[in-house]
């Protein structure tokens, strides 16, 4: 019985390893191409209420290239040591914003995450929440 405890915590132990490996190299990988979108911080951090052209230019880039890019922006939006201020609800219309498609419930698989755990949930929250927001209003007339 020991034994199988041993396994099972050192599997997890492991399985973990992975899960920060896996986000340390999703981090790297994107630092580069998250430079880019440093004028959308200040739409993003809502000190301007729409992203400037600059912004949505180096926007795309990102979303042909690299769509899990923004996902690890939002995912990590309350990591301190990032010394930004990210409102994920904004970081998610951002592609909306400038007219550009990002389907962020894909995030959950971009970023393998498991589909029932707590961060996979605020992503398909943002999700619904922002295919609410930009769903057309129907006309009353």
């Amino acid at each position: 019985m020991d034994l199988t405890v041993t396994i099972v915590v050192v599997l997890l132990l492991v399985l973990a390893g992975f899960g920060s490996s896996d986000l340390a190299q999703d981090r790297a990988e994107c630092t580069d191409k998250l430079v880019g979108l440093a004028t959308c911080l200040p739409y993003v951090g809502g000190d301007a209420k729409a992203p400037t052209q600059d912004c949505c230019n180096g926007l795309k880039p990102v979303l042909d290239k690299s769509k899990k890019c923004l996902c690890v922006l939002i995912k990590d939006r309350d990591d301190p040591s990032l010394g930004l201020k990210i409102n994920a609800t904004l970081a998610v219309h951002l592609p909306t914003a400038c007219h550009n498609h990002a389907n962020i419930s894909e995030c959950v698989e971009l970023l393998h995450l498991a589909p029932n755990s707590p961060e996979a949930k605020v992503f398909q929250g943002l999700a619904k929440a922002e295919n609410n927001s930009s769903t057309p209003a129907s006309s009353g007339n």
